[in-house]
């Protein structure tokens, strides 16, 4: 019952509830996206939601649209500045994503949505992470966040699918708090950000 009917009531109050609240700070960061971020302050790309449906993520922009002489964007690490990777260290990039769990896009506890494009790379296993909607904070979230493998995340991401319960979204939402906090796994060990996930050495599905 939880999981098909009072998860999604909730997530849809606490997420109305939360943009009243931070309807000011929503407004102070609009104004200086615009400024650090040269024009537009929000990110909007579209993610594989639950049963892989597309739908539109909503985030505020981290990272510069600085191009080389050929037109083509510059590495992450040179168009993350200090504006973004403040956002990215307080997580607070994410704040418009609040609109999604309202449009009943996302929840508040689920797998975090990745791109469109990594849908024809997951194994058959790894495809159960969108049994259930993304969310703004998830399992693999509070257990190394980027730090971890692709590999690694997916297991924690398709556990989460098969023991969704009130208990288990307290236990993850707590230790969110603790993990933005402390800034633990913001970023790979190699990456700026996290690399490209190109498919699981065993089972990878063929491109459709």
């Amino acid at each position: 019952m939880y999981k098909n009917c009072v998860k999604r009531t909730l997530d849809f109050f606490i997420a109305l509830i939360g943009l009243i609240v931070l309807s000011p700070l929503f407004i102070i960061l609009i104004i200086l996206g615009f400024i650090f971020m040269s024009g537009n302050p929000f990110f909007v790309q579209e993610r594989p939601g639950k049963n892989e449906k597309i739908f539109k993520l909503i985030k505020f922009r981290s990272m510069s649209n600085k191009k080389d002489k050929e037109g083509r964007l510059l590495p992450d690490e040179v168009r993350l500045n200090k504006y973004g990777r403040l956002l990215r260290r307080t997580s607070l990039d994410e704040i418009p994503e609040l609109i999604n769990i309202l449009k009943g896009d996302m929840a508040l506890v689920g797998p975090r949505p990745l791109l469109v494009r990594y849908l024809t790379r997951y194994n058959e296993e790894q495809r159960h992470r969108h049994d259930v909607r993304p969310g703004l904070t998830g399992y693999a979230q509070v257990h190394g966040r980027n730090a971890l493998t692709w590999e690694d995340r997916f297991a924690l991401d398709v556990w989460y699918t098969k023991n969704v319960t009130f208990i288990t979204d307290v236990k993850i939402f707590i230790a969110t708090v603790k993990t933005v906090l402390t800034h633990e796994g913001i970023s790979s060990e190699t990456s700026a950000t996290m690399e490209e996930f190109m498919g699981t050495e065993k089972g990878v599905q063929k491109e459709r």
